[in-house]
């Protein structure tokens, strides 16, 4: 299996683990797919995978304030945030398989005993939930399509939540020899009354994940100061790790610039050694794109500033793909972004002028149920007046529909089923049963899927091609029973979806930039593939 002229044979596939400890948050998404990024600029395939300890069976019915953006996979799944910086480092799709939760193991588990798999044997957390546990850690790895599989472990070491798992990677460590490998990424605290850095929370941590019968191969020290090597050489003493073993992650104003830190680290070089692989037949990360990308993030000089519009914007990676893809965008346009988050709740007709008068471009976030869609509609009648950009997305797309109705065509009383089924002009319409049904009862419309372009539309234009793929994630769908009154007063349909006649992209003949899209384009967005309608978007805001 030769990737490069000049590389290693992979004869079987290399499981990766990244744990974390001392605290929540350290990252170890953006370590784990740092990590992936440096391999596969190596040559190597690679995947990476989350493990999340909560009883959730998906994120799919999370509050966003609980648990960020539910990302969704091209195959239909809903799942963790930190997936969505996998595709956007590793630009390689996302699938079921990509994300597991407790919930889902223990499902699994109930199913089969329900069922009689096991006899009738007392099934326990061992064997039973940690064979469940490992079996979907080694199916990304089964079918020979990767070379690496990175799993991250979700939660923190200690946590009661995160036990069997760990008690799997202790048994896999075994089963897997040196087709196994373990990352702990810790955190240093800077005491500024002591003026010094402390190793001794990481030092209980590796205790924790030893106790529990893990030795980590390597240790990735978060830190907002430099780590000396006098300090590294004392942590690898107390830690059992060798010292070229001990790295730092210190803290840098833009995740992307963590995979060429982690590369001067030479993380990918130890953990290659630290698996066998001879480093003169293993060739160097080729990382001249992702490079070019930071730079250009970096020395932008000149902003453009874009308002984002949405119910859930005091926690921010509610609409972390959407952050991210504006983030590509402005870069790729040689412009540092300057993001607005406004609280739809707040925003009405009489703070407009005071709240968006002085942005470049407006984005309608994404979400579900009423809270917030008045602001919304405030938001759209002055970006649609004042010929400001916009960009709706989802629900965004859905309330261009409503607002355009309202006071353009007259439909005064122009609102979604969701508000009142039985009001006239139900501009946004529910599905109908026959579409995807969730356990909840409510139809619900998952995955990728076609859609077909108006030749000489601005979204044909902008995407380059006619018939184009995007992942979806709603309930509700523009009704087209209206659809003639729209395009004959200028709002043009010129997406839609050749089996469902879904409505997929409606835009604004007579304005700069106006379009809303049924679909979630900030999931394909990635740094080396930023998504063409963000591009659009920026440089209409630019302009």
């Amino acid at each position: 299996m030769h990737y490069f002229k000049n590389i290693t044979i992979v004869d079987k596939t290399k499981y990766i683990f990244v744990t974390g400890g001392v605290t929540s948050s350290l990252g170890k998404g953006i370590i784990a797919a740092s990590l992936g990024k440096l391999l596969q600029a190596r040559g190597f395939r690679v995947t990476n995978q989350k493990l999340d300890p909560y009883i959730n069976v998906d994120p799919g019915t999370l509050n966003p304030y609980e648990h960020g953006e539910c990302y969704v996979t091209v195959d239909g799944h809903e799942a963790d945030l930190d997936l969505g910086h996998y595709e956007r480092f590793l630009n390689v799709e996302t699938h079921k398989a990509n994300n597991v939760t407790t919930g889902r193991i223990y499902q699994n588990v109930i199913n089969k005993e329900r069922r009689g798999d096991f006899l009738g044997k007392t099934v326990q957390i061992i064997p039973h939930i940690t064979d469940e546990i490992k079996r979907n850690i080694k199916s990304l790895g089964s079918k020979g399509e990767y070379d690496f599989v990175i799993t991250e472990i979700g939660g923190t070491v200690g946590d009661i939540e995160s036990l069997p798992y760990i008690e799997s990677v202790r048994q896999l460590r075994w089963e897997l020899g040196k087709n196994c490998l373990i990352v702990h990424l810790t955190y240093v605290p800077y005491l500024a009354a002591a003026k010094e850095l402390k190793t001794k929370p990481t030092q209980h941590s590796v205790k924790a994940l030893q106790e529990q019968g893990v030795q980590p191969d390597i240790l990735v020290l978060r830190t907002e100061h430099n780590i000396s090597m006098e300090m590294r050489k004392k942590v690898a003493l107390f830690c059992n790790v060798e010292p070229h073993a001990v790295m730092q992650s210190i803290d840098v104003p833009s995740i992307y610039r963590v995979p060429l830190n982690m590369m001067a680290e030479k993380l990918d070089e130890v953990v290659l050694a630290k698996m066998g692989f001879d480093s003169a037949t293993t060739p160097v990360a080729d990382m001249e794109k992702w490079t070019a990308f930071v730079e250009k993030l970096e020395n932008a000089k000149d902003e453009v500033r874009i308002a984002l519009v949405g119910k859930y914007v005091q926690l921010p990676d509610s609409y972390k793909s959407i952050i991210e893809s504006l983030i590509h965008a402005s870069a790729y346009n040689n412009r540092k972004l300057k993001l607005d988050l406004i609280l739809s709740d707040k925003l009405n007709d009489e703070n407009i002028e005071k709240r968006l008068g002085k942005v470049d471009g407006i984005l309608i976030a994404p979400g579900f149920g009423t809270r917030g869609m008045e602001g919304k509609f405030s938001a759209l009648r002055f970006a649609r007046e004042r010929n400001i950009p916009c960009l709706g997305i989802c629900m965004g797309m859905q309330t261009m529909s409503i607002e355009f109705a309202r006071n353009v065509l007259g439909f005064k009383d122009a609102n979604s089923t969701e508000i009142d089924p039985t009001t006239p002009n139900n501009i946004v319409d529910i599905m109908d049963e026959q579409k995807n049904v969730l356990d909840l009862g409510g139809s619900m419309r998952l995955g990728a899927f076609e859609c077909s372009l108006t030749p000489g539309s601005k979204a044909a234009a902008i995407y380059g091609e006619t018939t184009i793929r995007e992942r979806h994630r709603h309930r509700y769908e523009f009704n087209n029973a209206y659809k003639e009154q729209f395009e004959a007063a200028g709002m043009t349909c010129s997406g839609v979806n050749e089996e469902s006649h879904l409505v997929e992209i409606i835009e604004l003949n007579s304005h700069k930039w106006y379009i809303g899209v049924q679909f979630h384009p900030e999931y394909r967005s990635t740094v080396v593939n930023p998504h063409p309608l963000f591009i659009s978007f920026i440089q209409a805001a630019i302009q």
